[in-house]
């Protein structure tokens, strides 16, 4: 009779690990770091830089002072949430706000969890919503691309949030954007104000596009967001476009492809099963649009993110695979 060794699973291993995976998302954001560079110049490494070290030093104190636990921010994990939370900010933000930022986002959105793998909710987006509702002006001052000029960083409206004043008062939205300049090539390369990560497309296109080639994540998430988001929006530009934009503006402004792409994929806060990935998908789609149109906020990539982690859990019973 054949002896038989009884052990845990995983009895098969695909050669993925968290810091191989981690580390590939890295090299899929350095497109858009590099655009963030050349737009904001100096700012955009300074915000990036504080943010990733504090995130790593407030997670080694957590780690090692507070929970006891063997550190591990060479996983990577603590480097990708200061790199995404530096993207969702303006470059010209004070440093002192960014530290707040990577302090919530560690320690309120990851590490009061469990850390890795047990926390709820997207952490750099943790981070950056307190920042939002705790410093509402400096987080809405966004700097016009000026590279590394040397004179003082002039601010501008995002397209987001010209269009939102512009329907306010009544104005159309093609006049809107053909007042701020705002192109679809514009809107492509980066050239606008916003955010670190918020303002390349064709940098998170280029990183999408490595992610999918290297099977660090799965298309049904993005995807599912992008066509929601044109279905949705394309229905009420075809009812009154004048007063709602169309699909392309909704897909190149804002946190749109930074958000579709490297965070509503984050493995630990999105469902398990393809299945799962297109309702989540399609529940964020609806939402950003939702919230961009008729809500108080120009933007709700944020805010249906966050909306959505907390349906993770309930998306995840509903699509449970069947047991083998």
């Amino acid at each position: 009779m054949s002896n038989f060794t009884i052990s845990p699973s995983p009895h098969i291993h695909g050669g993925d690990s968290i810091e191989k995976n981690m580390y590939g998302v890295l090299i899929a954001l350095i497109p858009t770091f590099i655009f963030s560079i050349v737009f904001f110049g100096l700012g955009a490494i300074l915000v990036t830089l504080t943010s990733v070290v504090a995130c790593l030093v407030f997670e080694y104190v957590i780690q090692k002072y507070l929970m006891k636990q063997r550190p591990t921010i060479w996983d990577g994990s603590a480097i990708i949430t200061g790199v995404l939370l530096a993207f969702n900010l303006p470059s010209s933000l004070p440093l002192w706000i960014v530290v707040i930022g990577a302090l919530v986002a560690i320690g309120i959105g990851k590490m009061s969890f469990g850390g890795l793998g047990n926390n709820i909710f997207n952490p750099a987006l943790v981070g950056r919503v307190f920042l939002l509702i705790s410093f509402p002006v400096q987080m809405t001052s966004w700097p016009v691309p000026n590279g590394f000029a040397t004179t003082d960083a002039v601010t501008g409206a995002t397209p987001l949030a010209l269009v939102k004043e512009a329907v306010k008062s009544g104005q159309t939205i093609s006049d809107a954007l053909a007042s701020g300049g705002f192109t679809t090539g514009n809107l492509i390369i980066g050239n606008i104000g916003g955010s670190l990560g918020e303002v390349a497309a064709l940098g998170l296109l280029l990183g999408f596009a490595y992610m999918l080639i290297r099977k660090i994540i799965s298309w049904h998430i993005p995807i599912a967001i992008f066509a929601t988001v044109i279905v949705f929006s394309g229905i009420l530009n075809l009812a009154n476009p004048e007063h709602f934009a169309g699909p392309i503006f909704h897909l190149f402004t804002g946190g749109m492809m930074l958000g579709a792409i490297f965070m509503a994929t984050d493995y630990v806060t999105s469902p398990m099963t393809h299945k799962g990935m297109l309702i989540y998908g399609v529940g964020i789609g609806l939402l950003t649009v939702i919230i961009r149109v008729f809500g108080a906020y120009p933007e709700g990539m944020s805010f249906a993110i966050l909306i959505m982690n907390g349906f993770t859990p309930l998306i995840n019973r509903y699509c449970k695979p069947v047991r083998f």
